[in-house]
Formats: structure tokens, C-alpha cells, sequence
């Protein structure tokens, strides 16, 4: 409807403006001097006010586009003054100004809430333009981590510190990585991970970077506090029993020196210097086993098909297997699948594994094993170890990766300490999962 009227409008002005140029070519024809006069004003008024009834559409558009281009959406179009069609297109305008309002108003409230969580945050980030070098972006914890005040690019600190430019900045990581740096000469354990991402025709490099000296300290002392604690049980345990067998045999040494007619019994000598000698032997064997448990600190890489991984193991156990009654298998979800792993290492777990779900296994009339291999939600091969066996408790979960914690009267308490050490070096983990009465399943992930 609005544009019906103003094309009505637009053919009785271009009319208007024909009638009048009708009657000054009538005038010229006639040599009228009145139609003249008459057809020239006429023709004149009409085509000012067809030239103004056409660019005013124009001069509305011409405001919003140049208010559009410096960001003012503020400014308001009449929608009470003018003609139909032109109030509509204000209102139009008012509707869009309206609207990019609303959307900035909520960016920009986005954009403080933003703000404020990542300065409460006690992780350090910062953004840069990767040409320039401009910050885009830097909260309050990575200056304080850095021991730097606010700099708006990053050439500041290559000015002032180049070593901690070069490790912070000019150095692309692929993974989080610890690195140490320096500051006030002090060495600082912090985690790095950064990212590069691209807005428009800029890229922008994001830099998180966590202090983590504190978190390390902290957990180094529980985890000795946790070994020493199993490493004294261990200790009294063997040397009580050595002091309390010596001090009675140098007590008997003690009484057959002052009185002539005590005797020695030669036999209890021989059997207490006996048992002493076995309490030694044991803390030994203690020594030489924590010795092994931290022996392993590299690897030695090589690409195994998981069918060979599993054809070494199988040959391996089957002298053990020979007198059990469990029935162990293999199995694998695609026929070649292949793991990056130092086998060496990773049979060790594997067997470490399998012999404890032996143990496990033993009042189960039916005893089960299965060894598989799977492809987890990365993609990436995945072994399991299940049985059908007794189970862990609930309340021992938490315990039977710790040095030296064994639920086994003649276990060592290391095997799966060991298996969760050589794990972590293939920057992998492992997995527990088990119920009491319906087995466990152990997962290499890797």
C-alpha cells in the first residue's frame, strides 16, 4: 500500500511536470507570451519539488549508511513528519538501530562478564596480533606471574627480558608443555599451551600460561609423605622384631659372661643369628625392590602390531597357564592395529596385569580372562584386561597404585605402581573399573 501511493505520487508530479512542458512548447509553437511565462514557472516549480520529492528517500538512506559507518546508532528518524513511505522507512532504521543496539549492548555485557571471570581466574593469558605484536588482550595474573607491568605490545618484554620472549613468545607449541623461566633469579615451573586463531585478516596468538612451582611442591610432598609413610611401616615391621632378637640374644651373651654356670643354648644362638639373618635378607629385597621401581625413566619407542604384542604374551604365559584352570584369550577390533610403545615395558604391564587377575580369579569356578584391543571415541588403540574374578573392594581403589601397598601375603606391592609409572612416561594412563563378585577391568589408554 505505501508503495502504491508512492508511485501515484510519482506519476502525478512526472504528469504535472508533462502538462507544463506541454503548454510552454504551446507557447513557443504560438509565440504566447503568457503560456510561456506560465510553462516555464510551472515547469520549474514542478520539476524542484519531482527533484526534492525523489531525493529525500535518498538523503534518509545517505543518514542511516553514514551513521551505520561510524557506529552511531543512536541517532533517531522521525516516524511522525513526511510522507507514508518515508515514515516507514524511518521507522525501518529506527527498527535496525533498535536491534544492533540490543546486540551490542548484550556483546558488551558479554564482554564484561568475560572480563571479569578471567581476571578472578589464577591463570595467566594473554593475545596478541601476530605481526604487530599488539596485546589484544591481558589479564592481571600473567603480569603478576611475570613480574611485569602493563605493556600494550609484546616487544616491550623483548626489549627488557629477550630469554623470556623467546620461550614465551616466540617459540610455537604444539601441546601444553612445562618449561622453567626465570625471574629475579629465581626458577619458575609453569605449564605453557597457546593457539593461533584468525579474526578477519589478523592473526592472533592466545598464550595460557599457569603457574604450577606450588601445585608441583605440593603434590612431591604428599607423594613422599606417602612413601615414606609405606616405606617406615615396611622398615619397623622388619627391624622391631631384628632389635627385640638381638637385644634378648646379647642379653643370654651378657649372662653367660658374669655367671660361669649359664650356658649358651648353641642352638637358639643359631637359630636367632637365623632369623636375623632372613629379617635382612627381606629388608634387602625391599631395598632392591624400591630400587626397580625407580629404575624406569625412558623409553624405547617402536611401532608393534598389537596381534604380535599379544602373540609375545600369550608364548610368555603359557608355561604359568599350563597347571590353571583359567582360560585366557585375545581379542582385537580391526585385524591391524598398531601401537607406538616401548613392548618391552608394555608386556610388563600387560603380565603384571594378567598374572593379578590370575590371583583373582581362583575361587571362580569358571575362571575368565580377556585381553582386547579397541579404537576409544579419539581413535586411538586402547587395551583392556577383564576377568570374571573376586574384585576390589571399594575402599582399597584409591590405594593399590601406591608404592609398596599390596592386599597379597607375598606380593611386593610395586606391580601396579610400576605399571602406572610406565604408563605415564608413554604419556598415556591407566584405567581401573571394578565391582566385588563381578570382576575388574583394567584399560591401558594411550
Amino acid at each position: 500500500m505505501t508503495y502504491k501511493r508512492y508511485t501515484a505520487g510519482l506519476l502525478i508530479r512526472v504528469l504535472l511536470l508533462l502538462a507544463a512542458l506541454v503548454v510552454l512548447a504551446f507557447g513557443i509553437v504560438k509565440l504566447n507570451t503568457y503560456a510561456i511565462l506560465a510553462g516555464s514557472l510551472s515547469g520549474l516549480f514542478l520539476l524542484y519539488f519531482l527533484h526534492q520529492f525523489l531525493i529525500r528517500r535518498f538523503v534518509a538512506m545517505d543518514d542511516f549508511f553514514e551513521a551505520v559507518k561510524y557506529r552511531d546508532f543512536s541517532r533517531w528518524f522521525s516516524e511522525k513528519h513526511g510522507p507514508q513511505d518515508l515514515r516507514n522507512l524511518h521507522k525501518g532504521f529506527n527498527s535496525v538501530n533498535k536491534t544492533i543496539k540490543a546486540i551490542n549492548n548484550e556483546r558488551q555485557a558479554q564482554f564484561v562478564y568475560l572480563q571479569k571471570i578471567l581476571e578472578m581466574v589464577d591463570v595467566g593469558i594473554i593475545a596478541y596480533n601476530l605481526d604487530s605484536g599488539a596485546i589484544l588482550w591481558a589479564n592481571e595474573s600473567i603480569l603478576s606471574t611475570l613480574d611485569l607491568p602493563a605493556f600494550k605490545n609484546i616487544h616491550f618484554v623483548e626489549k627488557r627480558r629477550p630469554k623470556l620472549y623467546e620461550e614465551l613468545f616466540d617459540t610455537y607449541r604444539t601441546e601444553a608443555t612445562s618449561i622453567s623461566i626465570t625471574l629475579k633469579n629465581e626458577h619458575l615451573k609453569v605449564l605453557i599451551s597457546e593457539t593461533v586463531f584468525q579474526v578477519e585478516e589478523d592473526a592472533f596468538k592466545l598464550v595460557v600460561l599457569q603457574n604450577i612451582e606450588d601445585t608441583l611442591n605440593q603434590n612431591e610432598s604428599d607423594a613422599w609423605k606417602k612413601l615414606l609413610s609405606v616405606m617406615t611401616h615396611e622398615i619397623m615391621n622388619s627391624i622391631a622384631p631384628i632389635s627385640s632378637l638381638a637385644e634378648t640374644l646379647q642379653q643370654h651373651i651378657a649372662a653367660s659372661k658374669t655367671n660361669q654356670e649359664t650356658t649358651i643354648d648353641l642352638d637358639d644362638l643359631h637359630a636367632g643369628i637365623s632369623s636375623i639373618k632372613k629379617r635382612s635378607e627381606g629388608l634387602m629385597k625391599f631395598a632392591k625392590t624400591y630400587r626397580s621401581l625407580s629404575k624406569v625413566t625412558h623409553l624405547n619407542l617402536e611401532t608393534i602390531s598389537v596381534n604380535e604384542l599379544f602373540t609375545n604374551i600369550n608364548d610368555l604365559l603359557q608355561p604359568t597357564l599350563a597347571d590353571k584352570p583359567v582360560e585366557l584369550s585375545f581379542g582385537m577390533d580391526q585385524p591391524e592395529m598398531l601401537l607406538e610403545i616401548d613392548s618391552y615395558l608394555i608386556e610388563q604391564v600387560l603380565i603384571n596385569l594378567i598374572l593379578n587377575a590370575i590371583d583373582a580369579t581362583k575361587r571362580v569356578a569358571q575362571p575368565k580372562i580377556y585381553v582386547n584391543a579397541t579404537l576409544n571415541a579419539k581413535g586411538r588403540v586402547q587395551l583392556k584386561v577383564l576377568d570374571n574374578g573376586s574384585g576390589i573392594p571399594e575402599e582399597i581403589k584409591e590405594s593399590i597404585f601406591i608404592p609398596f601397598f599390596s592386599t597379597k601375603k607375598t606380593g611386593s606391592g610395586i606391580g601396579l605402581s610400576l605399571s602406572k609409572q610406565i604408563m605415564t612416561l608413554h604419556k598415556g594412563k591407566i584405567q581401573l573399573k571394578s565391582e566385588p563378585g563381578a570382576g575388574t577391568e583394567f584399560t591401558l589408554q594411550f
